[in-house]
């Protein structure tokens, strides 16, 4: 199979095809890896590839007490993921399109990128600035029964927000097209639902677009039931993740 290499961005959230990821760029290696792709002509895609972190720190021990006061600070692109940075990562990724690339006045950077489409790691180069991962495409298969299944998701979906915005006490925004496509259905509800890291990834890596939609049915009727039984609880108490997209 015809592999790609591309800059390597390790995070400790789920990216999904289709969906916008913002970034704050001030490690030294990610900021080196956005110049880099600022290189890249305007005509021309600059494409990195996010993988989840398995093992490992988001941003590596730079200084005494950040994060972590006993360890001592690392340097290089491997920083904070250990000898054998492919042991780090989850080995399916998504590979990101950065429409935005802004420098700020002190090198920092601003990005807004967006998931294209998945990728399998199979091998991390860490010899450079940042690193970089050889990449095989993961096709989206869509399976069996999925346009059903993508019907049956969406109204869940639904059911689920609705819950969510009750216990929440907040209102739910109406209006809104949900797509009706079920491939990217199984992403956007994949990616909008309260679930934790390691659950996202399990939905990223599912072996086709119905498998996907299958599990995503039983989550959500799991979650339903739970926050129907559950509606005082703080917002907090009902997420097993973060609410960020990313």
């Amino acid at each position: 199979m015809t592999t790609v290499r591309l800059p390597l961005f390790p995070l400790n959230s789920v990216l999904f095809p289709g969906l916008v990821l913002p970034l704050n760029i001030f490690e030294e290696r990610y900021r080196a890896m956005m110049r880099e792709l600022l290189k890249t002509p305007e005509d021309e895609p600059r494409r990195f590839a996010v993988v989840t972190i398995r093992d490992g720190h988001e941003v590596a021990q730079s200084a005494p007490g950040l994060p972590d006061p006993t360890a001592a600070p690392e340097r290089g692109a491997a920083a904070g993921f250990g000898k054998d940075p492919l042991k780090a990562f989850h080995k399916v990724g998504c590979i990101a399109d950065a429409a935005t690339i802004r420098e700020r006045a002190d090198g920092t950077f601003e990005v807004l990128a967006t998931g294209t489409s998945r990728v399998r790691l199979t091998s991390v180069d860490a010899s450079g600035p940042f690193l970089t991962a050889e990449l095989e495409p993961l096709p989206e298969d869509p399976g069996d029964e999925a346009g059903a299944l993508a019907e049956g998701v969406l109204r869940s979906f639904r059911q689920y927000q609705k819950r969510l915005a009750g216990a929440r006490e907040r209102s739910l925004a109406t209006g809104a097209d949900l797509p009706d496509e079920p491939g990217v259905v199984s992403y956007l509800v994949a990616a909008a639902m309260m679930l934790d890291t390691p659950t996202k990834q399990r939905l990223l890596q599912a072996p086709d677009t119905a498998s996907r939609l299958r599990d995503e049915l039983r989550l959500l009727r799991s979650e339903t039931s739970i926050i129907r039984t559950l509606p005082s609880l703080p917002a907090q108490e009902l997420t097993r993740g973060p609410t960020s997209l990313n």
